[in-house]
């Protein structure tokens, strides 16, 4: 249910959403979106409030979404030239879901 609200939100801000709870070798990416020349893999974090929400990101997933990126974006040529960025999207009950753009971007440089 997180990543549709998740989702929902993306869309709103006029994103188009290409995969919801995508698999690789290296993980599972709640979310990939693009906007223009830009595609977002997008880490959702639902938690009791947003700050435990944000607690509960780190780098570690950072670089483990970096690579499941990497893999995604080298078996879907068309996106290789687009500007990637790792986001989050928090939600907690009570409040509208926060997209955290860059949240999660680690020094992992995607091949092109």
């Amino acid at each position: 249910m997180s990543e549709i609200i998740a989702a929902a939100t993306l869309i709103a801000k006029g994103y188009r959403v290409l995969a919801r709870r995508c698999r690789t070798p290296y993980g599972e990416i709640d979310l990939i979106a693009t906007r223009g020349r830009k595609i977002i893999f997008v880490e959702v974090k639902r938690r009791a409030t947003f700050p435990e929400a944000e607690a509960a990101l780190s780098a570690r997933q950072g670089g483990r979404i970096a690579r499941a990126a990497e893999h995604w974006t080298q078996h879907n040529p068309r996106f290789r030239d687009f500007d990637v960025s790792i986001d989050a999207l928090l939600i907690a009950p009570g409040g509208l879901p926060r997209h955290l753009p860059g949240a999660l971007n680690v020094a992992l440089p995607l091949r092109r």
